[in-house]
């Protein structure tokens, strides 16, 4: 006869391992799937190339001599204006870096410094080996 009293067991077996089966395929083909947005560069113009300027390198020593350009001595005082005729006619975008002894006194440099912006050129660089 049946007994009323007697709980019935479950066996969960077979729906863990179903349950585990899909779990591995769901791991494997995750990866596998690629979300595509499409994105809308913009487009560059083909006609604009870019321009290769030459910079402008200024070097004074600690005996207040400039040079530019690896060029002639050049006396401090006289630097603002053949500064002007050097850059006569060259693009005011050039690069300018100036390189100065360590040993110079900060008003010089800025003099160096205040002539080339004078002389319309926004690009200046002080440059040191640190």
């Amino acid at each position: 006869m049946y007994d009323f009293n007697q709980k019935p067991d479950l066996n969960i077996t077979p729906l863990v391992d179903i349950m585990l089966v899909l779990l591995a395929i769901l791991m494997v083909t995750a990866p596998v799937i690629e979300f595509e947005e499409p994105v809308n560069l913009p487009k560059g113009s083909k006609s604009k190339q870019v321009q290769d300027f030459k910079k402008i390198n200024i070097f004074i020593t600690k005996e207040k001599v400039v040079k530019i350009n690896k060029g002639s001595n050049i006396a401090l005082n006289e630097f603002p204006d053949i500064f002007v005729l050097f850059s006569n006619g060259k693009d005011q975008k050039t690069p300018v870096h100036i390189r100065a002894d360590k040993d110079l006194k900060y008003n010089d440099v800025i003099f160096v410094l205040k002539s080339v912006k004078e002389a319309g050129f926004y690009k200046v660089s002080l440059v040191t080996d640190g």
